[in-house]
């Protein structure tokens, strides 16, 4: 799923588990991260809601969610941000944090 300056709020104010994948093309580890992003997208189609935002193209949802490197990834409850991890993480640590919005 592709999130845009323009639907952002409105997938953060449905309070729906959610998880933005902050990323750029130029950016190796988020390439390296992107992947593994894909997998959970798959694994918790239905119960959680995960799409990426292209902060060169959204530089607006980017500075309002404070993101200052990327990747980042940011985990949000009944629409508040609960979680965040930055960097490339184990896909092990990335499904904790998702289990922890369920």
């Amino acid at each position: 799923m592709q999130i845009t300056d323009q639907n952002i709020s409105g997938l953060i104010a449905e309070g729906t588990p959610l998880v933005i994948d902050f990323w750029a093309t130029w950016c190796g580890p988020c390439r390296m991260l992107a992947p593994v992003v894909e997998e959970l997208e798959k694994e918790y189609e239905g119960r959680v809601k995960i799409g990426s935002c292209n902060v060169d193209e959204n530089q607006d949802a980017a500075a309002k969610l404070g993101i200052r490197s990327i990747p980042t990834l940011l985990f949000f409850k009944d629409g508040k941000l609960v979680d965040r991890s930055v960097g490339v993480v184990p896909k092990s640590d990335l499904a904790q944090k998702i289990e922890a919005l369920l």
